[in-house]
């Protein structure tokens, strides 16, 4: 079994306010009041003031002076701006992970199982989750910090989850097309790189 996830506080809040954002709690150029929150989840304010910077960098809330945090009106073209930047970082990944994941793909592989699993389940959440898990490894296995750091600053947790349960968008089979992937690392496809970026690309949600 997988070890638990543990995440920070500031994470935590940042979730919380992602799913108020995807469920319509605020809704788009609606106020977002840190003191509100932080009574709420029984939390200081710095915290809260933390996560919703983290979210205004990720393009999903907005301030202004006097006027405070806002959710921006964000449309599907907003979520289809970051596939091409994603996919072209995941490509550049798998071509220097290759050999290392020729070796040993057990990290993949895992996350592929517990896809199966949420498939079946018809677990949305665990669906995300490892979605982003898998692409999270891919990546690491890269064995490059500054490659690492920016993917995780693209937000991919947070843009996959709008992008599923806001949108809609879905794919047929969540563990076959990362199965997928995963194969191509055993069998030493040498067009791994153009591969990963086309199943990235073919996530996209369509404006």
């Amino acid at each position: 079994m997988a070890p638990p996830v543990v995440h920070s506080l500031r994470e935590q809040i940042r979730e919380h306010i992602v799913e108020g954002i995807v469920q319509g709690r605020w809704k788009p150029g609606e106020r977002v009041v840190e003191r509100r929150i932080a009574v709420e989840l029984q939390v200081s304010q710095t915290p809260v003031r933390e996560a919703l910077r983290e979210l205004e960098a990720l393009r999903l809330i907005e301030s202004a002076p006097n006027k405070g945090a806002r959710v921006r009106n964000l449309t599907a073209a907003d979520l289809e701006e970051i596939y091409p930047v994603r996919a072209g970082l995941e490509q550049i990944a798998a071509e220097l992970a290759a050999g290392r994941l020729a070796e040993d793909v057990s990290a993949l592989a895992d996350q592929v199982a517990l896809l199966y699993g949420a498939d079946r389940a018809g677990d949305g959440e665990a669906q995300v989750r490892h979605t982003v898990a898998f692409h999270r490894e891919l990546v690491r296995a890269a064995g490059n910090s500054v490659l690492l750091h920016t993917w995780e600053s693209l937000g991919i947790g947070v843009w996959t989850t709008l992008a599923i349960r806001w949108l809609g968008t879905r794919q047929q089979s969540y563990a076959e097309e990362h199965e997928a992937v995963v194969e191509a690392f055993r069998r030493r496809d040498p067009r791994v790189g153009e591969l990963v970026k086309e199943h990235v690309l073919g996530c996209a949600p369509r404006a």
